[in-house]
């Protein structure tokens, strides 16, 4: 097993917390809301409007407007229908805003001691960025899904960016709390480390964070994926 000098990072749900975000930010601005189903029926449309850009029913669209496409339909379900459009596109920024998990920060620090560490994210960049700069995220460089303009898991975000760092697939590792995305990256050469996030859908709705063998890792959280690494 070579070491793998580039880490790159999944981010929603793996290096922040989209769900304990959005439900703080709608409980304080929107008290009458249920934040906990808002928060999971907006996620729930992430996966169907990112299938319409792949199977060319939309052009290319950047996850901001596409979660402005989930978000206009969800307002009225919600008892929201009222807001203004200031206040919808604040709403819909909510993503630029969402927290780190609590040992994200620390876990990426101690990673980036030793190993090249990345976003690869199909958030759009300047997402990415906002995001970045407010949670003190040390990132050696933003790379979102946009640059090449497809989303995972097409292989070519993957590949893509192991290209850009001049790399082999097998000297760089994909760090995700979602099985799917690692099975792609695997598949393209890299190696893949599952982050156990067994509350990313909330309390109400746990993830089943067993192992899966074909990964090269598998970590409690980011400090413990530092720590086995630095074992290696």
């Amino acid at each position: 097993m070579t070491r793998p000098q580039l880490l790159l990072f999944d981010i929603f749900g793996t290096v922040v917390d989209w769900h304990g975000s959005i439900v703080r930010e709608v409980q304080a601005r929107y008290p009458q809301v249920d934040a906990d189903a808002f928060a999971r029926d907006w996620r729930a449309g992430y996966q169907p409007a990112m299938q319409r850009v792949r199977s060319g029913e939309l052009g290319w669209t950047r996850i901001d407007d596409l979660h402005r496409l989930i978000l206009e339909p969800l307002l009225p379900r919600h008892g929201l229908g009222h807001l203004s459009e200031a206040e919808r596109d604040h709403l819909n920024r909510v993503w630029h805003r969402l927290d780190p998990w609590p040992d994200s920060v620390a876990g990426l620090n101690q990673l980036k001691r030793q190993h090249l560490i990345c976003s690869l994210s199909n958030g759009n960049l300047s997402l990415l960025t906002h995001m970045a700069k407010r949670a003190r995220l040390p990132w050696d460089c933003v790379l979102s899904a946009e640059v090449f303009r497809a989303y995972k898991p097409d292989p070519q975000v993957y590949r893509g960016a192991v290209e850009t760092f001049g790399l082999a697939p097998e000297q760089a590792m994909l760090v995700a709390a979602h099985q799917d995305d690692l099975a792609a990256a695997r598949a393209c050469g890299l190696q893949t480390a599952y982050i156990e996030r067994p509350l990313e859908f909330g309390a109400k709705a746990p993830k089943d964070v067993s192992p899966v063998a074909a990964n090269t890792w598998h970590a409690r959280d980011l400090v413990d994926l530092a720590r086995q690494l630095d074992a290696a």
